[in-house]
């Protein structure tokens, strides 16, 4: 499933400082379904945006057990250093033989570690931990170079959120803790805008003083709002406006976008925010077949999407996919990843997708999303 060889497929992109870009993704096995022998535990992969082009190895994360994997946790860039912070473990028990593709997940511990790698030194360095381990929660870097965690899963008793937030200074390689949200929330979506940090959507709960509607009244819709110069959090009501927590949003040129929620990350087009009347819009021409594919061409027919994660790239919306090949019950394990491009800057169809996907053997899963990290040279 997994190698060190570089897949090269032809692209051209006409932004000046494409090359300093690279975008890393954490993937674990799904299934021993290629090799019974073979480590399903994270490793990293990083896709070239220049050349079109992929590293499917680069590194595992460490600490690991054999196929034990690290889940929910967050991958943050400051520099030219990979930041993996908190997550869940879990083991994945293989029931019966290797040919049936029968694997449990077992959760095992929630982490407060944090690991940093270091691309250029190709090393990795154990970071102050957490001071409240958690998983599913929202992560965000400032421009001075800090990260900042807040909600997220403290105990797989029930499905309670937290409304502890937090922040890391890599220099000093302390957390400090942060005033409490006023709603707890889980799945919930980090992201930096206009100077402040947003914590958006999740299953969220708020303390209800109106004891006939019981204890808690849901807030899935909201978000909360850190201020750094007030070291306050301000609540937002509506910002999301669904039920189901979002899957990602970006920041490019001061505009909030997204392209699907927890459940389906992919909607079949992107939407931006707008501030002023708090709510979202779909993008003209942003509809797109990255849902499902269908390649009879090249004996591909009937695919089925794996994963779906976005990085922001100067004005462009990268989106890397992986399908799978069906055939009526059972799944062939031959998948294979693409990416999808598109330019906000355009009116219009701004789709360009990049062809000649990467083929590979078995299947994997998606552990955290993508982050990106632009080159000093």
């Amino acid at each position: 499933m997994k190698n060190n060889t570089m897949s090269s497929i032809s692209s051209h992109d006409s932004q000046n400082d494409i090359n300093c870009y690279r975008v890393y993704v954490s993937f674990c096995g799904k299934n021993c379904s290629t090799d019974p022998n073979d480590n399903m535990s994270n490793w990293i992969s990083c896709y070239y945006p220049s050349t079109n082009s992929w590293n499917t190895y680069v590194t595992s994360i460490p600490g690991l057990l054999e196929n034990h994997v690290l889940k929910d946790f967050a991958m943050m860039v400051i520099g030219e250093e990979i930041f993996v912070i908190g997550g869940r473990q879990c083991y994945k028990d293989v029931i019966g033989s290797s040919e049936t593709n029968n694997v449990h997940e077992i959760d095992i511990e929630i982490l407060p570690s944090v690991l940093k790698y270091n691309v250029g030194k190709d090393c990795w360095t154990k970071c102050a931990p957490l001071e409240t381990p958690r998983f599913n929660f929202a992560c965000m870097t400032s421009k001075e170079g800090k990260i900042y965690v807040a909600g997220g899963q403290t105990t797989f008793d029930g499905a309670k959120g937290t409304s502890l937030a937090e922040v890391y200074d890599p220099i000093l390689d302390e957390w400090k803790q942060l005033p409490n949200m006023s709603t707890t929330r889980y799945k919930c979506v980090g992201v930096s805008w206009q100077e402040k940090f947003y914590v958006v959507g999740g299953f969220a709960r708020r303390e209800n003083t109106d004891t006939h509607q019981g204890p808690y009244i849901m807030e899935r819709s909201s978000a909360e709002v850190y201020d750094p110069e007030r070291d306050t959090w301000d609540y937002m009501a509506r910002m999301w406006d669904l039920d189901v927590p979002p899957n990602q949003i970006v920041n490019i040129d001061g505009k909030l976008y997204s392209s699907g929620d927890c459940l389906n990350t992919w909607k079949g087009h992107i939407e931006s925010y707008d501030g002023k009347h708090n709510l979202w819009y779909i993008v003209d021409g942003s509809s797109s077949p990255i849902s499902i594919l269908d390649d009879t061409q090249n004996n591909w027919s009937n695919l089925e999407r794996m994963f779906c994660t976005m990085a922001p790239i100067g004005t462009k919306l990268y989106f890397l996919a992986g399908y799978r090949n069906m055939l009526g019950d059972n799944y062939i394990s031959r998948t294979r990843s693409e990416v999808h491009v598109f330019e906000t800057t355009t009116n219009g169809n701004g789709w360009r997708s990049l062809i000649e996907p990467l083929e590979e053997q078995g299947e994997k899963e998606l552990c955290s999303h993508s982050c990106f990290m632009k080159l000093d040279t």
